[in-house]
């Protein structure tokens, strides 16, 4: 059974820097395509980033690219998103997912993951 587990969520003020983690267990990571999702209240669950499980390929939203970057190292257990120069748009409970088998057309897709965290509160407020 793969878990997902995100932490480093937070508190932060507009143009600060903050690195979420994803603790990913019951699989390699080197198996697994990982993307990370937001949600701010009363929108849907959107893409943010996404990296494929060998060769690095990633993918971004447009509202992002440029700022955060999407790490994952194949040597260890957990996958990063590094979130800099952060803004109030920003805000939202963000997301972990996993899955394997991922083709590059469907990194942006919800349904293409199979396994998902619990989700880590990250505020930008002045």
């Amino acid at each position: 059974q793969v878990q997902v587990v995100e932490s480093g969520g937070g508190l932060v003020q507009p143009g600060t820097s903050l690195r979420l983690s994803c603790s990913i267990s019951g699989r390699a990571l080197r198996s697994l395509t990982v993307a990370w999702f937001r949600q701010a209240p009363g929108t849907e669950r959107e893409f943010v980033a996404a990296i494929r499980a060998t060769g690095g390929t990633t993918a971004y939203s447009d509202s992002v690219k440029g700022r955060f970057v999407i790490i994952k190292d194949n040597s260890q257990t957990t996958a990063y998103l590094q979130m800099n120069n952060l803004k109030p748009e920003d805000t939202a409970i963000y997301y972990c997912a996993a899955g394997s088998g991922i083709i590059l057309s469907s990194l942006r897709l919800r349904g293409a993951y199979s396994f998902w965290g619990q989700g880590t509160q990250v505020t930008v407020n002045s």
